[in-house]
């Protein structure tokens, strides 16, 4: 039985019940009605923008287990035009060196998303009063072809920048990385870069190829993606091909924060000089998933012990407040070895996160 949701003036398709929200700008609230399956009807009142805004549904009113899994069971719409952020997925995992399974990441996160809620609780973001976001699916990879795939992921990037709109990206392993910041550098100039990871990813060449998840940053320099001197690598740890595995990156001016320096401690007054460091220009956030300790987050391919909390993560992402976002991703989420769902529950409320820190997201 499908009954619909209206917001704003909008209507989409759900399962199992109905919303009616009216916006009543002078008050800034919504009026809310839902009616069950057997007609009876409950009304309220939620604050919310008096603009055009898409909203997902309450779980208070429609279940999370209902309707189709959109990332935070927002709408579907085909391109980013008149958004301005989305979240796009990034189904691949043929550049992985160790465990695959990233390839099913996008659609486990959007699974697991359905737990988010509209607002941050600590922070008190208003994402879905502020910015107008949807989900627009997957990118169409070529599972055979990683060249192939890469060129294909810029072009689609290429046409979802062009439009204004910040993508959220769900990995995918991090290969991803260098074909995204191809199209937002092509956009943007060369961007400040946020890379929260158990890896450098700077490897120039791996088993005799220069496109994987340990090269994309390395190619980012290559090409001038990159403002080096706004780039900071945080939570990198694990055992190295060479007596000083960040050598390189720290000879390109990167500031570079291993995961013992962040030990028993609150990484908030890091991101004050993140912050200072990143100054005004655009700037990208690159967070995988394995820079979690494995305790966390062990659905993922290359697991290295030893890393940050979630707790950390989260004074990472909120750090990032004021920045000029110009796209974020999450990547590495592997399911297969994420038997209980909680590493794909983090990377959904790990871009929730990125989400509320966007420029535009107003606070209550």
């Amino acid at each position: 039985m499908f009954s619909s949701i209206k917001i704003a003036s909008k209507t989409r398709v759900v399962f199992g019940g109905s919303q009616v929200f009216k916006t009543c700008a002078s008050q800034r609230v919504v009026q809310w009605r839902t009616v069950d399956g057997n007609q009876n009807s409950v009304s309220g009142t939620r604050r919310m923008s008096g603009k055009g805004f898409n909203v997902p549904p309450s779980a208070e009113f429609v279940a999370r287990v209902s309707g189709i899994a959109t990332m935070f069971k927002l709408p579907f719409q085909k391109t980013a035009d008149g958004l301005d952020a989305a979240f796009v997925g990034v189904p691949i995992d043929t550049g992985t060196s160790n465990r695959p399974g990233a390839r099913f990441g996008p659609r486990h996160i959007r699974a697991e998303s359905a737990m988010l809620r509209s607002y941050s609780g600590w922070t008190r973001a208003a994402p879905y009063e502020s910015i107008r976001v949807a989900d627009i699916g997957d990118i169409n990879v070529n599972l055979f072809d990683l060249k192939d795939t890469c060129k294909k992921i810029r072009e689609a990037y290429r046409e979802i920048v062009a439009t204004g709109c910040i993508p959220l990206t769900l990995g995918g392993d991090h290969t991803i990385a260098y074909p995204i910041l191809q199209a937002v550098a092509e956009r943007h100039g060369p961007v400040g870069l946020i890379h929260v990871d158990a890896h450098a990813d700077t490897s120039d060449m791996i088993l005799g190829e220069k496109i994987g998840h340990g090269t994309p940053f390395r190619r980012c320099v290559d090409e001038g993606l990159l403002d080096c001197k706004r780039v900071v690598q945080i939570g990198l740890r694990g055992s190295g091909y060479t007596p000083d595995n960040y050598e390189w990156s720290r000879a390109q001016g990167f500031r570079v924060v291993e995961a013992v320096e962040c030990w028993y401690k609150s990484l908030v007054p890091l991101m004050e000089e993140v912050r200072s460091q990143m100054g005004t220009g655009p700037v990208y956030l690159s967070f995988d998933i394995d820079s979690l300790d494995p305790a966390f987050a062990p659905g993922t391919g290359t697991p290295e012990i030893a890393g940050l909390t979630p707790i950390q993560g989260l004074e990472i992402i909120r750090g990032c407040r004021g920045l000029n976002l110009v796209g974020c991703d999450l990547v590495e989420v592997s399911p297969p070895y994420d038997t209980t769902g909680n590493t794909a529950l983090t990377g959904a409320n790990l871009l929730f996160e990125m989400m509320c820190v966007l420029p535009k997201v107003k606070y209550y």
